[in-house]
């Protein structure tokens, strides 16, 4: 039977920003990697995006090995331990277990963080088993965002031996690691950790210095970088277009997560930058970034916190043990539900107009399409409304590059293979190329793209 993990108890939880899920102990580990019945011709490999050997890893946990199950996942994978978390393994790897017409597919996702973590116990302060001299090669590639792309394409090109610098704009390395995936999901403590895993590969790293205006791409290439990565995301979040998004209290789920995140709004009055938001919220989407924000909000002291979505619980993008974590700790759900205005009091919102919706035929995203129900609009009293349907790539560093073809929304046009751009030794991406996904594809992207690096600056 599939090993559950421990977890702390959704009313205590709900209360406090330590880490949900508790991890599993190393009997747990054992019992469920001896599950694994290592299939001759495994599907879990294909089903990765980083190409983990992972009924290799999964089977030196069976044998009481971690430190050497660690260093097997390290081999493909710069962050484990945060994809062990953050990773929805249910859609990729798992998916594909033998097992899985079973219900009973082998936990790989926490195995994962289990190694992972047993690296970071054993070995706090580094230096990581993988460090190495810089830049064996003497060939110079910048990477642009030390989000998962950037970290994973530097941390791949500097094992090949290229002297990596990673530009940053932020004062803090990790990109939405940092800044959107809240501390009881993805701690960071764990995040720096794994950063400074690539910084022991050899990666400089650089904060503080916006690529399109602190230098341009021409600086780079001028400077000697021999290539370009570009991985800095999509930080531009989408708004509703409705009345009233102007009002105080109407938040960006990116504005409010990086409040609360990067600017450590939940440790106030120890850090200076408190998140208003009363009693009752409103989180308005369906994704994973909608039930992280929903989550937070109760953290944070709002009594009532409220998901409004347009369509079913069905359709809804979110991981399913995320929608589950948020009932548990006391979120409510209105589904089949859309704003259409939200009203205030001098400045501040203080109510938003809902209006109900059926879902009809499918549409291009191959959901059934949500329809409005005239006449059933009905009015809801708030103190804070979450906006979270979506970010596109920030313009401006497109828009910089002479001759870089992008999309009509914004997005780098890159081959979906190497990531090369229309632009010679310039690539690209993560969600700066095909719009806001997962950390576990933007990572993808990244590897895909330092092997594309690769074999052009070597000639092959």
């Amino acid at each position: 039977m599939r090993q559950e993990m421990p977890r702390q108890e959704p009313k205590i939880r709900a209360k406090n920003f330590n880490e949900v899920a508790l991890g599993y102990t190393a009997e747990q580990a054992v019992a469920e990697a001896k599950r694994c019945i290592q299939c001759k011709k495994p599907s879990c490999i294909a089903g990765c995006p980083v190409e983990i050997d992972i009924p290799a890893f999964v089977a030196l946990i069976a044998d009481g090995k971690f430190d050497e199950a660690a260093k097997k996942l390290k081999e493909k994978n710069n962050l484990p331990a945060i994809c062990g978390r953050v990773c929805p393994q249910e859609t990729q790897c798992e998916k594909v277990c033998v097992l899985v017409n079973k219900k009973d597919q082998i936990a790989i996702g926490r195995l994962e963080r289990f190694a992972a973590d047993y690296e970071i116990k054993a070995s706090p302060l580094h230096p990581s088993p993988l460090k190495m001299e810089r830049g064996t090669k003497g060939v110079r590639v910048a990477v642009v965002g030390s989000g998962p792309a950037g970290l994973t394409c530097a941390g791949d090109l500097a094992k090949m031996g290229y002297q990596v610098t990673m530009f940053e704009s932020l004062h803090e390395t990790g990109g939405v690691l940092s800044y959107g995936i809240p501390e009881f999901r993805l701690p960071k403590k764990i995040v720096h950790f794994e950063i400074d895993g690539i910084r022991d590969l050899g990666v400089e790293v650089k904060v503080n210095t916006l690529i399109g205006r602190t230098l341009t791409i021409e600086d780079l290439l001028a400077r000697g970088f021999k290539a370009v990565f570009i991985g800095a995301g999509a930080g531009l979040p989408q708004f509703m277009k409705i009345p009233g998004e102007n009002l105080g209290g109407v938040y960006s789920a990116n504005e409010y997560l990086t409040r609360v995140n990067l600017m450590k709004a939940y440790l106030f009055p120890e850090y200076l930058t408190p998140v208003k938001i009363g009693k009752k919220v409103v989180v308005v989407g369906g994704g994973n970034v909608a039930m992280d924000a929903a989550r937070v909000s109760l953290r944070l002291g709002a009594d009532e916190v409220t998901i409004v979505y347009r369509r079913s619980e069905k359709e809804m993008p979110a991981r399913a043990e995320e929608i589950e974590n948020a009932k548990e700790e006391g979120v409510k759900f209105r589904l089949l539900t859309n704003p259409t205005r939200i009203t205030g009091k001098d400045g501040w919102v203080s109510q938003i107009e809902l209006l109900k919706m059926e879902l009809g035929e499918p549409d291009g995203s191959g959901r059934r399409r949500p329809v409005p129900v005239k006449g059933s609009e009905f009015l809801m009293d708030v103190d804070t409304v979450v906006v979270a349907i979506g970010n596109n790539p920030n313009p401006l560093l497109p828009r910089m590059i002479k001759g870089l073809k992008i999309e009509k929304w914004g997005g780098i046009i890159a081959d979906p293979v190497t990531g090369q751009t229309s632009l010679t030794y310039i690539y690209a991406g993560g969600d700066i190329v095909s719009g806001a996904a997962t950390v576990i594809e933007a990572m993808g992207a990244g590897k895909k793209a330092a092997r594309a690096i690769d074999k052009t600056l070597s000639n092959r």
